[in-house]
């Protein structure tokens, strides 16, 4: 049965449905709502041809290869594996059915053509990529009458370390056969090849998922003062500047740039700057099964007059709910008082993303102003003086930092960005009255960008923690390692360690 208006499926005579049901029955109803405004046909599906589909990232390595291993367990069955990338562009179909690909091919369902929910409307490919989470398309709920004859299950994957969305693993079959299991194939299909990925990933770390918070309030006395951030470099009091601006003229700003260079701590700054006292909720995007609590939860906020809201990382939400999320807004700024001014109200909130284009596209119209949040590694200026404020949040005081250690902070690129410096100084100040070369992490003295394995990772940090004593030599360090000279200068350039000055 296809969504009906008010996004329920339930047959008639029946119980509307609740929970998880309710959830996967707004996130149908709301796919087929974007299908129609994208223009996709209700009776034939035209996808886009993209050309030869690429097959070099890690990504298809090790999805094909979890794929293949289990397409060797459904060889008798009718069923057709698919990988795709994060537009939808089909990248890998395996399957031992002929009549089954020969079907797919008359639909385009094949290696080089895209099936976004833009080119193709609702289908379980392009719904799990729109809401970032697992999504099962029964037959008669695809947009297009052309795709009924199947069923398809389809499971995002996301890259283990930078928790990029990568794409994901589609299983399609015909729409009479059981859907029971195809969802929870896809599913460990998916997530077997991030294991895969992170086993392959050279000993980098695996990045946390969203953890499922409602939202925060950021209390003013735990963040740097808007003078301290005023004595920060060009490129971040122009991007502050810009920022209070927009919103003191009611506009809706979404902060973008890499995660940790302070997007959110940049608009609650300027929401501070032109409304001093205003009391600040940041909403975190949670977790896919949370979503729907979350939003019920803290939405009310977005109406009161003294409570500024920042929703971070909107592109971690499922379009499903950013649909939602504007329709709430929409309702708080009818409930607003007239403006003394005379002047319309305006709501007070604002987004983070890495950029516009990740914005869920039901937001994307609503966007007023745009402000790009440059990384730290493109503010030297800045890396020294926020070491400091780190340091003196961290013990109330001024602390004192070495001329070596110094130099570390300003050669780091610092790839996580002001996050990554605050820890580091924070654990640093925690342990050390005085702040040297020895008190930081021995991966701040590796060559940047460079990935080393667990066992060379190990043999670094050994080397590091020699070299960082005071006083100690390149020699007496090998002494201690047991290792002669010329091998320890031999791993010092293998590893890429800068040796303290």
């Amino acid at each position: 049965m296809a969504p009906n208006q008010k996004g329920v499926h339930s047959p008639p005579g029946t119980d509307p449905p609740t929970g998880p049901l309710l959830v996967a029955a707004k996130r149908l109803s709301a796919s087929w709502r974007r299908s129609e405004e994208y223009g996709v046909s209700a009776e034939e599906v035209d996808p886009s041809w993209s050309g030869a589909a690429p097959t070099d990232s890690l990504f298809f390595e090790c999805g094909h290869e979890v794929l293949t291993a289990l397409r060797s367990t459904l060889a008798d069955e009718p069923v057709s594996l698919m990988l795709s990338d994060a537009d939808g562009l089909l990248l890998l179909r395996l399957s031992g059915d002929p009549s089954l690909l020969r079907a797919l091919d008359r639909v385009h369902l094949a290696p080089g053509f895209t099936y976004s929910e833009r080119d193709a409307g609702t289908n379980g490919m392009g719904l799990a990529l729109a809401d970032r989470s697992p999504a099962l398309v029964r037959a008669e709920e695809h947009y297009s009458a052309s795709l009924r004859t199947y069923t398809c299950a389809a499971a995002p994957v996301f890259d283990p370390v930078s928790g990029t969305l990568e794409g994901c693993v589609n299983i399609t079959t015909w729409s009479e056969a059981s859907p029971d299991l195809l969802l929870a194939l896809a599913q460990s299909a998916a997530g077997n090849a991030t294991a895969l990925m992170l086993g392959r990933a050279h000993g980098r770390r695996q990045k946390e998922g969203p953890r499922g918070g409602v939202f925060r309030l950021r209390r003013e006395r735990l963040e740097p003062a808007v003078g301290t951030l005023r004595a920060l470099s060009s490129p971040w009091t122009d991007a502050l500047n810009q920022t209070t601006h927009a919103l003191a003229a009611g506009r809706l700003v979404a902060a973008v740039g890499e995660h940790g260079a302070g997007r959110a701590t940049l608009l609650a700054q300027a929401f501070r700057t032109y409304r001093p006292g205003v009391r600040i909720l940041s909403a975190a995007a949670p977790a896919p099964d949370d979503v729907d609590a979350w939003l019920s939860l803290w939405t009310p906020e977005l109406a009161k007059a003294d409570t500024a809201v920042i929703v971070e990382n909107i592109d971690r939400l499922p379009a499903w709910a950013a649909q939602e999320l504007k329709g709430h807004a929409v309702r708080a700024l009818r409930a607003l008082p007239p403006s003394g001014s005379g002047t319309a109200p305006a709501l007070a909130w604002a987004v983070t993303a890495p950029d516009v284009d990740a914005i869920p596209r039901p937001l994307t119209a609503a966007i007023d102003t745009v402000i790009t949040v440059p990384p730290l590694r493109d503010r030297g200026d800045d890396v020294l003086h926020l070491a400091r404020f780190a340091a003196f949040q961290t013990r109330l005081r001024e602390i004192e930092f070495t001329p070596a250690a110094d130099r570390v902070l300003l050669a780091h690129d610092w790839p996580e960005n002001v996050d990554e410096l605050f820890t580091v100084v924070h654990d640093a100040a925690v342990r050390a009255e005085r702040i040297d070369v020895q008190h930081l992490p021995a991966y701040i003295l590796g060559r940047p960008g460079q990935h080393l394995s667990r066992i060379e990772a190990v043999e670094r940090d050994e080397i590091v923690r020699s070299l960082t004593r005071p006083g100690t030599t390149v020699t007496a360090a090998a002494a201690e390692l047991g290792i002669s000279r010329a091998t320890i200068y031999r791993r010092i350039a293998h590893l890429g360690i800068t040796r303290p000055r």
